[in-house]
């Protein structure tokens, strides 16, 4: 299976200015905050929850954000802002 490219900077930022207001705040707060749940960001973006988790997804299907589970408690995950070479940005959460 062919490995995917990876977004370089400048499709990043072409991705992310085709998504709604919402997912530009909830990528602006992971890139300063770091890897957060999602009422994490709830709390600091003072978004609703039904919106940060509409915006993560169309991050998600962009490949600006990654997720994965907690394992402080399994029922929530822990999202990562992506680089551009499939690194995650920011620190434990």
């Amino acid at each position: 299976m062919p490995e995917q490219p990876s977004l370089s900077p400048q499709e990043t930022s072409a991705d992310l200015a085709d998504l709604p207001p919402s997912a530009k705040l909830v990528a602006k707060m992971l890139e300063y905050e770091g890897d957060s749940t999602q009422s994490e960001l709830a709390e600091s973006t003072l978004l609703p929850r039904r919106t940060v988790r509409y915006a993560l997804t169309e991050l998600e299907k962009n490949g600006i954000v990654s997720s994965r589970i907690s394992f402080m408690d399994a029922r929530q995950r822990i999202y990562s802002l992506e680089l551009g070479d499939g690194q995650r940005v920011g620190t434990g959460a």
